[in-house]
């Protein structure tokens, strides 16, 4: 038998909308955990007060927004469309079954216009975070990070070679004073400022988005990208920062600058890092020791040849400074280098006459070469670590954070492709994107940890029941 419905749409009917969103709707969720009112006081000196037709609330305008990101519907028009006809949402914004939604136009004249070079992204993500960090979701003690590549809005076809200077290092005069002081330790003399006239190098520059960058990398996509600099804590996988940068700029350039803003901004305690490959480098190595942070990041070879010794063959001894070699000799210390690194090398007639030189000796060499970094004692700390049983743990969570909260971004929220042009517009939609995770994670884990203590009032509350039962019999 079939219950066939009959048509009841010219029915007259008396609805609350209160009623018609489920209970364990994420948006119920995060209105009774997430509190937006902060909103309105960031941006009250954007709007005028007493002049002009009244403004959309900037709260309202900011929630359809998160609406939005939250849902991955990237476009503004859909999201309009989305609205009028989804009762949770017009629930979630405050208007009733029949107000009318503001145009598509407001959102996009808004960002063009009023909040135009301001950094209103930034300061809404960073109040999410201070919220969960005041409900105890955040700790701050081990932090992880990593990049993920957004595809630009541009077509990759579309651009014109330009010649740009070679940007300098920024921990090049660090550098040069520590190789300086190296080579005075080993009795020789400090190098000449070697005086060179700036270096230039050839770019593909998009005449789409002239902002972004053209990547190169194994096994990525090539062509214009923006890059996701991520951190999240590992606590309960906040995110707590955001940047944005082309996809040409390497991994390793903002991520010192990137924690001092973390430390400084939410006056974190960071006692541990867990990181990628990418970042295993003499400056990040340096770096995190100076800062007092003990960093878990994998290791990789260096270039080598195919079937003969690497360097993880030879063993350093400090105390002698000099490098023993699988056949138990010992290469002594040359130079030091304009690039910072110290070369150890073999007596010619020992490497001759050995047994293991087929395996140890490339090319024409007539003996063996090791070369070190001034700073490389910094790597052999993170080798060390990486080895013990809590370095193994911090390093394994690094997939379960950081790369699922990318994951979630992508798949869930629409951060695939770039939706604008740009680089401030991006960091926009980055920004945002990283807000809504957040609110979504604060109020799922928020909701959940209610649920268990009225679980436990009521099992505390039986147990004594059932106590004062037994007791009276």
């Amino acid at each position: 038998m079939i219950n066939e419905i009959k048509s009841k749409q010219q029915k007259l009917e008396m609805v609350y909308i209160e009623n018609l969103v489920p209970q364990d709707h994420i948006l119920r969720k995060i209105d009774k955990y997430i509190d937006f009112s902060f909103i309105r006081e960031l941006t009250k000196d954007l709007y005028c007060h007493d002049n002009g037709r009244p403004a959309v609330d900037p709260v309202v305008l900011f929630k359809m927004l998160f609406i939005g990101y939250l849902f991955g519907i990237r476009s503004e028009r859909q999201l309009v469309k989305d609205i009028e006809v989804n009762v949770a949402y017009r629930w979630f914004l405050g208007f009733s079954l029949t107000d009318k939604i503001p145009d598509h136009s407001t959102i996009s004249q808004n960002r063009r216009r009023r909040f135009k070079d301001t950094d209103i992204a930034q300061k809404i993500f960073d109040n999410i975070v201070l919220q969960a960090i005041s409900h105890g979701l955040v700790e701050g003690k081990v932090l992880y990070t990593d990049s993920t590549h957004l595809k630009a809005n541009a077509n990759k076809r579309k651009f014109i070679e330009k010649e740009v200077e070679k940007s300098t290092k920024e921990y090049m005069l660090e550098l040069d004073k520590a190789i300086d002081e190296d080579r005075i330790a080993h009795g020789k003399k400090p190098l000449k400022k070697n005086e060179k006239t700036p270096e230039t190098k050839t770019i593909k520059e998009s005449t789409t988005d002239p902002e972004s960058g053209y990547m190169i990398r194994d096994g990525k996509p090539e062509g214009f990208f923006y890059l996701d600099h991520r951190t999240v804590d590992s606590k309960h996988n906040i995110i707590i920062d955001v940047h944005v940068t082309p996809g040409n700029v390497n991994d390793v350039d903002p991520y010192l600058s990137r924690i001092d803003r973390i430390i400084n901004t939410f006056n974190f305690n960071v006692k541990y890092v867990g990181l990628d490959a990418g970042y295993f480098t003499n400056y990040i190595c340096k770096g995190l020791a100076d800062r007092n942070i003990t960093y878990a990041i994998a290791t990789r070879l260096g270039p080598h040849e195919k079937g003969k010794y690497t360097k993880n063959k030879f063993q350093y001894i400090k105390e002698w400074d000099v490098y023993a070699c699988p056949n138990n000799c010992f290469l002594k210390y040359k130079t030091t280098t304009r690039q910072g690194y110290k070369e150890y090398v073999c007596d010619k007639e020992i490497c001759s006459n050995c047994k293991l030189k087929d395996k140890c000796l490339t090319g024409k060499s007539e003996f063996r070469t090791i070369r070190r970094h001034v700073w490389e004692e910094y790597k052999d700390k993170n080798i060390a670590f990486l080895k013990t049983d809590k370095g193994k743990r911090i390093y394994k969570r690094r997939k379960e954070t950081i790369e699922r909260s990318f994951a979630d971004s992508k798949e869930l929220h629409g951060l695939r492709y770039c939706r604008f042009r740009g680089l401030a517009k991006v960091s926009e939609q980055c920004l945002l994107t990283a807000a809504v995770q957040n609110m979504k994670k604060i109020a799922r884990v928020l909701s959940l940890l209610f649920f268990k203590s009225i679980n436990n009032i009521f099992m505390l509350k039986s147990e004594i029941h059932f106590e004062n039962l037994y007791a009276t019999a």
